[in-house]
């Protein structure tokens, strides 16, 4: 037989039972895997409501929030940093919406047309749910971001600020002008 096959088999590190150090470790990064998932199942929804408004399907939605908390998880953020995770999933939610058209603009030149665009369905228990999602849709982004950053998913403005890369105050005021446009379009006439 050929020495050079066998050469590596020297360097092979025998099993060993672990230690008390190396017990812990696993036992703190089993932990630390813990606190990711209940943090990822605390997070996720106000993350996809908050990534549902620039794609068009849930799927999508899905997709960016798990890419960016991978993201976020393997850059070894703390959990804790909310404002990071959500600027996190802004990134991917604008990449995925340039990728997008890039795509759809290849796709247009090559068929010569492009598809038409179909928004979500959703379904509405009354009329109030449906002016209430109405009013918010006719909300300009900037606003319409920072209020469901703010409402539905419960982050201050500083969090708010740094997701978006905007002042404390410029997101305070996006948010009362946003109030003030809902209770504009809803009040009884």
């Amino acid at each position: 037989m050929n020495k050079k096959n066998f050469d590596g088999l020297d360097k092979i590190i025998p099993w060993r039972r672990l230690e008390d150090k190396d017990r812990e470790e696993v036992m703190q990064n089993l932990a630390s895997h813990e606190n990711w998932k209940s943090c990822f199942s605390e997070v996720a929804p106000g993350l996809l409501l908050f990534a549902r408004q620039w794609v068009h399907s849930a799927a999508d939605a899905e997709d960016i929030v798990q890419e960016a908390f991978i993201k976020f998880w393997r850059r070894n953020h703390k959990i804790e940093n909310r404002a990071l995770l959500y600027a996190a999933v802004r990134s991917i939610a604008l990449d995925f919406i340039r990728r997008d058209s890039r795509r759809a603009r290849r796709e247009a030149s090559a068929v010569g047309e492009t598809d038409e665009f179909t928004e979500p369905e959703f379904e509405f228990e009354d009329d109030t749910q449906r002016a209430l999602a109405d009013a918010i849709n006719c909300l300009p982004c900037e606003q319409r971001e920072v209020l469901v950053m703010k409402i539905w998913n419960e982050l201050t403005f500083v969090e708010i600020a740094g997701a978006l890369g905007i002042s404390q105050n410029t997101a305070a005021s996006r948010y009362r002008y946003a109030l003030a446009a809902l209770r504009n379009a809803l009040q009884p006439k």
